[in-house]
């Protein structure tokens, strides 16, 4: 079964702006999904329309098997969210701002026990006011984690946090997708989401331009494959560029990168260097999500961009 489901899901907002074109997705029970763009491609106003926020212009989505635009109330409350954005209360505690949402939820959860979950447990009475970025962010997503959600959506789930939060929020999702919970999981940092998604769709200008598995995605991309030679001496003219198939080549000191249109063509490339230098190691590397991201929406992440935040 499907725990998210679009048909031809569309939204365009005043003035003929499409946010989202036509949009065919299915996200399967217990699966982490990774729902990658650069901004301004529709990722926020898709979530919006899952989450029964934004009504659509046209088209269908259904949420753990209801229609988000009927009476979408009792099956929010099976959602976990942790918006990108959020807002604390700085004069609550911790505990008080779980206490809030399980009373919102109607749910039975121990605070404490999810305070623990997401390593506050020495912070629970001290107000939200004092926290930091980090300590913020796993509030908020223990928040998220009230009521054991069916589905967890979570936007840009690591800011802030620092290597070892980080790696404790991927053990935590996946964890809960091991029992049944769906992740619908939205990040600018490609290696995260590479770590801990089990498929992937990326957007661009309002469409879906791929969805499949990492792997999927990167044997089918052109341009993907890519061989690292070390040679005893580089020769004035390896006349790599006119070999059909190169995309690209660079070389530092003895060390020649070549980019392939597609794998098979790295067996070219060995044998026509072979028969002009001496190979002493080859390195056969694959295209990483980063790769994968720029070639199909010609962006660079965000945050690529952007100077490192500090963590805590």
């Amino acid at each position: 079964m499907a725990t998210i489901e679009t048909n031809d899901l569309t939204k365009e907002y005043p003035g003929g702006v499409l946010a989202v074109d036509s949009l065919d997705l299915r996200v399967e029970d217990g699966e982490i999904f990774g729902f990658l763009g650069p901004n301004g491609a529709g990722k926020s106003t898709t979530i919006n329309m899952l989450l029964g926020y934004v009504t659509p212009t046209a088209g269908r989505a259904a949420v753990l098997g209801d229609d988000v635009r009927g009476d979408f109330a009792t099956t929010r409350s099976r959602i976990g969210v942790l918006p990108d954005g959020y807002s604390l209360y700085d004069r609550l505690t911790a505990r008080e701002h779980l206490d809030w949402v399980i009373r919102t939820k109607n749910a039975n959860d121990d605070p404490d026990a999810i305070l623990e979950q997401v390593g506050l447990a020495d912070a629970a009475d001290r107000r939200a006011g004092g926290f930091s970025k980090g300590m913020s962010q796993r509030l908020a997503f223990g928040m998220a984690l009230v009521g054991d959600p069916d589905l967890l959506v979570l936007d840009e789930p690591s800011s802030g946090l620092d290597p070892t939060g980080k790696q404790e929020m991927r053990e935590m999702i996946r964890e809960m997708a091991d029992a049944g919970t769906t992740v619908f999981f939205s990040s600018h940092v490609l290696p995260e989401v590479e770590a801990v998604c089990d498929r992937v769709g990326i957007m661009s200008d309002g469409n879906l331009v791929a969805v499949d598995s990492i792997d999927a995605l990167r044997e089918g991309l052109d341009g993907a494959a890519r061989i690292v030679l070390t040679l005893e001496s580089v020769p004035d003219d390896l006349g790599l560029e006119r070999l059909d198939g190169v995309e690209g080549v660079s070389i530092d000191g003895t060390e020649v990168s070549v980019d392939c249109r597609r794998a098979a063509v790295k067996a070219d490339v060995v044998r026509h260097v072979d028969e002009r230098a001496t190979i002493t190691d080859i390195v056969s590397k694959e295209a990483s999500l980063e790769d994968l991201f720029n070639s199909y929406t010609d962006e660079t992440p965000d945050d690529e961009r952007q100077s490192p935040e500090v963590t805590a």
